[in-house]
Protein backbone atom coordinates (compact mmCIF):
# COMPACT_ATOMS: atom_id res chain seq x y z
CA UNK A 1 0.00 0.00 0.00
CA UNK A 2 1.19 3.54 -0.77
CA UNK A 3 -0.66 6.49 0.75
CA UNK A 4 0.22 10.17 0.83
CA UNK A 5 -1.11 13.68 1.12
CA UNK A 6 0.41 16.25 -1.23
CA UNK A 7 -0.08 19.91 -0.28
CA UNK A 8 0.29 22.75 -2.74
CA UNK A 9 -0.40 26.44 -3.31
CA UNK A 10 -2.02 27.63 -6.53
CA UNK A 11 -0.87 30.80 -8.28
CA UNK A 12 -3.11 33.81 -7.89
CA UNK A 13 -5.64 33.94 -10.72
CA UNK A 14 -5.19 30.26 -11.66
CA UNK A 15 -7.57 28.61 -9.20
CA UNK A 16 -10.44 28.04 -11.66
CA UNK A 17 -8.07 26.38 -14.15
CA UNK A 18 -6.49 24.27 -11.39
CA UNK A 19 -9.89 23.10 -10.13
CA UNK A 20 -11.03 22.21 -13.66
CA UNK A 21 -7.87 20.18 -14.32
CA UNK A 22 -7.96 18.49 -10.89
CA UNK A 23 -11.62 17.51 -11.34
CA UNK A 24 -10.96 16.12 -14.82
CA UNK A 25 -7.98 14.10 -13.61
CA UNK A 26 -9.95 12.80 -10.62
CA UNK A 27 -12.81 11.64 -12.87
CA UNK A 28 -10.42 9.78 -15.16
CA UNK A 29 -8.60 8.13 -12.24
CA UNK A 30 -11.88 6.96 -10.68
CA UNK A 31 -13.11 5.58 -14.01
CA UNK A 32 -9.91 3.78 -15.06
CA UNK A 33 -7.71 2.82 -12.11
CA UNK A 34 -9.08 0.02 -9.90
CA UNK A 35 -5.77 -0.15 -7.99
CA UNK A 36 -6.08 3.50 -7.00
CA UNK A 37 -8.06 3.17 -3.79
CA UNK A 38 -8.46 6.90 -3.10
CA UNK A 39 -7.81 10.00 -5.18
CA UNK A 40 -9.38 13.26 -4.03
CA UNK A 41 -8.41 16.94 -4.11
CA UNK A 42 -9.29 19.21 -1.19
CA UNK A 43 -9.21 22.95 -0.45
CA UNK A 44 -7.13 23.73 2.66
CA UNK A 45 -9.02 25.85 5.18
CA UNK A 46 -5.94 27.41 6.75
CA UNK A 47 -4.03 28.50 3.66
CA UNK A 48 -4.99 31.00 0.99
CA UNK A 49 -5.01 29.25 -2.40
CA UNK A 50 -3.95 26.08 -0.56
CA UNK A 51 -4.99 22.67 -1.85
CA UNK A 52 -4.14 19.05 -1.17
CA UNK A 53 -4.59 15.73 -2.91
CA UNK A 54 -5.04 12.51 -0.94
CA UNK A 55 -3.83 9.47 -2.88
CA UNK A 56 -3.94 5.82 -1.85
CA UNK A 57 -2.68 3.04 -4.10
CA UNK A 58 -2.80 -0.73 -3.71
CA UNK A 59 0.98 -0.79 -4.34
CA UNK A 60 3.90 1.32 -5.52
CA UNK A 61 3.43 -0.27 -8.95
CA UNK A 62 -0.16 1.04 -9.03
CA UNK A 63 1.14 4.55 -8.34
CA UNK A 64 3.68 4.19 -11.13
CA UNK A 65 0.96 2.91 -13.50
CA UNK A 66 -1.16 5.95 -12.57
CA UNK A 67 1.69 8.28 -13.57
CA UNK A 68 2.10 6.50 -16.92
CA UNK A 69 -1.47 6.93 -18.16
CA UNK A 70 -2.16 9.08 -21.21
CA UNK A 71 -4.53 11.35 -19.28
CA UNK A 72 -1.94 11.92 -16.52
CA UNK A 73 0.63 12.87 -19.20
CA UNK A 74 -1.92 15.30 -20.68
CA UNK A 75 -3.29 16.86 -17.47
CA UNK A 76 -0.41 16.83 -14.96
CA UNK A 77 1.88 19.38 -16.72
CA UNK A 78 -0.73 22.16 -16.96
CA UNK A 79 -1.94 21.33 -13.43
CA UNK A 80 1.61 21.66 -12.06
CA UNK A 81 2.02 24.89 -14.04
CA UNK A 82 -0.83 26.33 -11.95
CA UNK A 83 1.20 25.84 -8.76
CA UNK A 84 3.04 28.55 -6.92
CA UNK A 85 6.13 26.57 -5.92
CA UNK A 86 6.55 22.84 -5.46
CA UNK A 87 4.03 20.50 -3.90
CA UNK A 88 5.06 18.62 -0.75
CA UNK A 89 4.19 14.97 -0.20
CA UNK A 90 3.67 13.56 3.28
CA UNK A 91 3.65 9.77 3.23
CA UNK A 92 1.20 8.00 5.52
CA UNK A 93 1.87 4.53 6.94
CA UNK A 94 -0.54 2.27 8.83
CA UNK A 95 -0.21 2.44 12.61
CA UNK A 96 0.47 -1.30 12.78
Amino acid sequence: MMTFLAKMTVKEGREAEFIRLANTLTEKVHANEPDTLAYEFYKLRDKERGYAVYEKFRSEEAEQAHQQTDYFAELAPPLVDCLDGPYVRTYLDPME
